[in-house]
């Protein structure tokens, strides 16, 4: 089927399969390789990308299901080769080791920070009912689990979000 994908501001007419997934897509077709095949069933998170400004597993969303839709990866985070606030916090807070899960850590911290600016709840939101949600540590990482770290690198990782998002530095 031939779809397009705008993906980190540029669009690509290209002729897929079906059954292509958009992680698929994005790394096989457009050479795109930040989002990773990490599990490749949606669990790890390090397929993280933003589709049409929502947080979502690459892995599971099929290319043709997407057809026209804006899709950012950690690549398109970055302008005017200037690094993204969290780009530039994850590197000042060391918060990566191996580096596979990072692009997909970061892509979620910003998606999971517009969450919080629109006033979305998490699990553990104590005041559901408050429209502001504080950011607090817990917060941080339950919105942060679907992502996960095989090297433990957490303990950088908060701090690192924490800071973009009491700055303001979202963008």
């Amino acid at each position: 089927m031939e779809i397009t994908l705008r993906a980190d501001g540029l669009e690509h007419r290209l002729a897929v399969d079906p059954r292509t997934t958009l992680l698929d897509a994005l790394r096989e077709r457009l050479g795109i390789w930040g989002p990773k095949k990490g599990c490749d069933h949606g669990q790890c998170g390090a397929c993280t990308v933003l589709l049409d400004g929502k947080r979502v597993n690459s892995c599971l969303a099929l290319a043709v299901a997407h057809d026209g839709a804006q899709i950012i990866t950690a690549e398109g985070l970055a302008s005017d080769s200037e690094l993204h606030p969290m780009q530039a916090s994850f590197i000042e807070h060391d918060a990566f080791q191996c580096g596979y899960c990072t692009p997909g850590q970061i892509v979620s911290a910003v998606g999971m920070l517009e969450e919080v600016e629109s006033g979305w709840p998490s699990h553990v939101t104590r005041d559901v009912n408050a429209g502001e949600v504080s950011l607090t540590d817990e917060e941080i990482r339950e919105r942060m689990s679907g992502n996960l770290c095989r090297c433990g690198a957490y303990a950088n990782i908060v701090p690192a979000i924490r800071e973009v998002a009491e700055g303001g530095r979202l963008r």
